[in-house]
């Protein structure tokens, strides 16, 4: 990639594992989300993939909650492509992990999650049967909802392909290659050049990194990937020596310093857009 092309920051601020016991620094509530989102889209990201949480901070997957947080960022940020969570770690029915899938009108996402395949997490699984990846592939596209692709391993990124062409999607698709889980794709650079030529030959992708590699892959990402995947969700440490504990704005900061290195224009949320065939909402 010719390193002057504009990178993809692909913000994950929440998550479903860290809590405020964990870092001060997690939004948890949705107006601290929207206000951790406008911080980091006042120095520059593209898109935000976000979780919602209950008022005690369990998971949830409630459209309403959604809904606060999507009025929210929308309201300041019209621009800002946001996608939403359909996690299968904390829900397994249908319903639940589609409830955000009905928010409609202003309201709706532009992507939503798909994780093409179950996988092991340190603690906890999460399971997609191939009847939920095509059912909530399926929901989707019913709702002009963009997929976003979660891909951890190879066949994973098979999968991708496999969902192209049974789907008939839109190309390009937009997948984030997540490395470094102790279950999947490690990070190092055979497994990222694997991945990322087993995904669909136009499709758009982000390199993310679980942990301590987050900072390695991101780096790696901002030479030469289209896009990095950056946040809370991922990883609550400055430092491998876990000394320093992040904050989102930081990170995103820190990308953009490797990103003005390497002479590389941040995307704007517009670009994507427009290159994804996204509504707009201006």
């Amino acid at each position: 990639m010719d390193g002057q092309n504009p990178l993809i920051i692909n913000l994950a601020p929440t998550g479903m594992i860290p809590t405020r016991e964990m870092s001060p620094y997690v939004p948890i509530q949705p107006d601290e989300v929207i206000a951790d989102v406008l911080a980091c889209a006042s120095v520059g990201i593209t898109l935000v993939h976000i979780h919602a949480r209950e008022t005690d901070g369990r998971p949830t997957y409630k459209k309403e909650i959604y809904a606060r947080i999507v009025s929210g960022i929308r309201e300041k940020r019209p621009d800002l492509i946001i996608c939403v969570s359909c996690s299968g770690r904390d829900f397994g029915e249908l319903e639940k992990r589609a409830d955000v899938l009905n928010l409609t009108g202003d309201l709706c996402p532009d992507m939503a999650s798909l994780t093409l395949s179950s996988l092991n997490f340190p603690k906890q699984a999460s399971v997609n049967e191939p009847s939920m990846v095509y059912a909530l592939a399926q929901r989707m596209l019913d709702r002009g909802i963009r997929p976003e692709f979660e891909v951890f391993d190879l066949g994973m990124a098979n999968y991708a392909r496999v969902l192209v062409q049974k789907l008939e999607l839109e190309q390009p698709i937009y997948a984030n290659v997540i490395l470094g889980n102790i279950a999947t794709a490690q990070a190092d650079l055979l497994s990222i050049a694997t991945l990322i030529t087993m995904l669909p030959e136009k499709a758009i992708w982000t390199l993310g990194g679980i942990g301590f590699t987050q900072a390695q892959v991101t780096a790696i990402g901002a030479i030469m990937a289209p896009g990095v995947r950056i946040g809370l969700e991922d990883n609550l440490w400055a430092d491998a020596q876990r000394t320093n504990l992040a904050t989102n704005r930081s990170m995103v900061e820190r990308i953009q310093g490797l990103a003005q290195t390497m002479e590389r224009p941040i995307m704007t949320a517009s670009e994507l857009r427009r290159v994804l065939g996204l509504r707009s909402w201006q």
